[in-house]
């Protein structure tokens, strides 16, 4: 009897279950790798954030965001500035080639997405010293970690709105919190921070 040959059925499955592991993987390794996984800003919180942000007219410089993820904040804010320069930052390679396809099926001109880790220098990442408005959703670790690279490079004027979790150290202008279960707190910050009073 001659062995029986896979049908194209079987060798799609084989494919797409291929596929399926292979993205569990890379988000499994980059979640490791970077310290916090790829999670979509919740609806309520999106929301809360983008009313939270200066109007259009205030921003004379280029938007970031970092740690765009698959593109749920990215896409809004380059809408919100059409004439500004969006610029969203992802390091982990899934998250990103989502976020980019996603911006070139909107059509959205003013968004740029970049593959890079905003925690360094160029080549592997960037600086912000151009940054009108920085916006990020990240975890307390590289918070902490992102605060001296802000206060190495942001300029006079920059505002930096966090989603969930707070610049440690920094004093907020503002603070909003989501009308959801989880009351996620918005942050709004403005660069230089106020000089703290002595003791």
């Amino acid at each position: 009897m001659p062995p029986i040959s896979p049908t194209w059925p079987v060798l799609l499955e084989l494919a797409l279950i291929a596929a399926v592991l292979a993205a569990a993987l890379s988000i499994g390794y980059w979640t490791w790798r970077t310290g916090i996984s790829p999670m979509p800003t919740l609806p309520a919180a999106r929301r809360t954030l983008l009313a939270a942000l200066p109007p259009p007219a205030a921003i004379a410089g280029t938007v970031y965001e970092l740690g765009a993820g698959w593109g749920t904040l990215a896409l809004p804010l380059a809408r919100r500035y059409p004439a500004a320069r969006v610029v969203a930052l992802e390091l982990s390679p899934l998250p990103w080639a989502v976020c980019r396809l996603r911006a070139r099926l909107a059509g959205v001109r003013n968004l740029v997405v970049r593959r890079a880790d905003f925690l360094h220098v160029p080549p592997r990442g960037v600086t912000l010293g151009d940054a009108a408005l920085l916006v990020c959703y990240l975890d307390p670790g590289n918070m902490a970690r992102l605060r001296p690279k802000l206060e190495a490079e942001l300029t006079d004027g920059a505002v930096v709105v966090s989603s969930t979790f707070a610049v440690p150290g920094w004093q907020p202008a503002a603070m909003h919190t989501a009308p959801h279960l989880h009351h996620t707190p918005v942050y709004v910050y403005r660069w230089p921070q106020p000089a703290r009073p002595r003791a």
